[in-house]
């Protein structure tokens, strides 16, 4: 059983940030030394990286399940807490990422590309760094952030110059280890090729990547034999090579009829994909003109070839006759192709700042006295909540004030008693609105209370 793998489902956790340490510093003579509790580390990313030396994707397929390292939680003495490693994912190049409902995230190319597909929580607060001058000492910290949770789907489109296309059987497999020094399975029978296989070919000063790819029957656009396997990885090429067997003894099969053919699975494939191939360079290579046979009938149809607009040379991968001529076809083919290609521009980081005056958040009437309050703000604050702690809660209440939200609650037609939503829409936290008490508290109680909340 072959081990390429170019398709597969991950599912990626990053790491959570470490929680923020309560801690008040204790010295001999000094019995009021202060907060002194130090910051949570940063949850470890998820990173995609295209690594030259990775080739297939079977070891996502084995494990999908991936995560980051979370981090370590703040400690006295002012002592952050360390931040999680990150995990870095080797990818092939030529790798796109995708949402499971096939949305593109991106498409990596080039050795060392980097996608980060789910960051790390940020490290909470430690006491010490929430002392203030009303708070002088806090009996909270602020918890560590979740990581993210991303389910992606990554698909292997196999970066070549030259595609090799054409029914089983019909020599591509000779015919690209005879150009090149690739030694891809060969045997008389169909789809001996399972994968794609990769040569490199040089003519004079170009050099460039020949695939053989498994063979197409009629039906491969709608996925029939190995078609969809193989129609992925033709996506990239600049330049598609018919290889016809002229020697084939399969009856209502001729070189024409396969060509005929193939170009019709490639403009289906086109149609269903939105990937256009007509615009594609063609060449013709009419295989296997060893045999006495088929250098008859290739003679016969060449004509017919080069009347409908095809550069045809007659080849034998068995005696090597009329490949160098083949070899330096190609390669004018890939050397105009890249010449027209525009130049590179430089990745550039577009900025998109928050218009002015946007409101950083939203309340939304459910019916019944219930309101919902999304935004990124009051989600990540209430994440970060110690709820066992009264004091925290207190903090919360304070810093949801000075976003605005008590007064958008009234605006909205709140009442006292209200049920207010806030966080996760699958399990936000529940909080029982009452106007009347104070929303900024000024005398604040023992560590760890709130008297609000007595």
């Amino acid at each position: 059983m072959s081990d390429f793998v170019d398709e597969a489902v991950l599912h990626l956790k990053a790491g959570d940030g470490g929680h923020g340490c309560v801690s008040i510093h204790r010295e001999k003579f000094k019995p009021l030394g202060g907060p002194d509790g130090g910051n949570g580390g940063h949850g470890g990313d998820v990173i995609l990286e295209v690594d030259r030396n990775t080739a297939t994707l079977l070891e996502y397929q084995r494990r999908p399940h991936r995560k980051a390292e979370n981090g370590a939680p703040g400690q006295g003495s002012n002592r952050s807490g360390a931040s999680g490693a990150d995990l870095v994912l080797p990818v092939p190049d030529g790798t796109v990422v995708t949402t499971l409902d096939g949305e593109v995230i991106a498409d990596l190319v080039g050795h060392g590309t980097r996608l980060v597909v789910a960051r790390g929580g940020r490290g909470g607060l430690g006491n010490a760094a929430l002392a203030s001058p009303k708070r002088k000492a806090p009996g909270f910290a602020l918890k560590g952030e979740p990581g993210e949770k991303v389910d992606i789907r990554l698909e292997l489109k196999t970066i070549a110059d030259v595609g090799l296309v054409g029914f089983p059987s019909a020599g591509k497999s000779s015919l690209i280890a005879a150009m090149s020094a690739a030694r891809p399975k060969i045997a008389d029978y169909p789809f001996t090729t399972l994968v794609p296989n990769l040569g490199v070919v040089e003519a004079g000063q170009t050099q460039y990547v020949v695939a053989d790819v498994p063979g197409l029957i009629p039906g491969a656009s709608e996925g029939k034999g190995l078609g969809l396997e193989f129609l992925r990885h033709v996506e990239r090429c600049s330049t598609l090579l018919h290889v016809l067997d002229c020697a084939t003894y399969e009856p209502g099969r001729d070189p024409i009829s396969d060509l005929e053919a193939v170009e019709r699975e490639l403009a289906v494939y086109g149609e269903r994909t939105g990937v256009d191939l007509s615009n594609r360079p063609r060449l013709v290579a009419l295989n296997k003109i060893d045999v006495p046979e088929a250098r008859e009938l290739a003679e016969l149809v060449e004509p017919m070839l080069v009347e409908r607009g095809y550069r045809v040379l007659q080849v034998s991968a068995a005696t090597r006759e009329g490949l160098k001529e083949l070899a330096y076809a190609l390669g004018e083919q890939v050397a105009a192709a890249r010449a027209a290609r525009p130049p590179e521009e430089p990745t550039r980081l577009i900025l998109r700042p928050r218009e002015i005056g946007e409101i950083p958040f939203q309340v939304i009437p459910l019916g019944n006295n219930v309101f919902r309050v999304i935004g990124d703000k009051p989600t990540r604050w209430v994440r970060q909540t110690d709820f066992s702690n009264d004091e925290a809660v207190g903090y919360l209440a304070d810093r949801l004030n000075r976003l605005g939200i008590e007064e958008a609650l009234a605006e909205a037609g709140a009442t006292a008693g209200a049920e207010v939503h806030i966080g996760d829409e699958d399990n936000p936290v529940v909080f029982d609105w009452d106007p009347t008490v104070d929303s900024e508290q000024t005398v604040l109680g023992p560590r760890g209370t709130d008297p609000r909340l007595s």
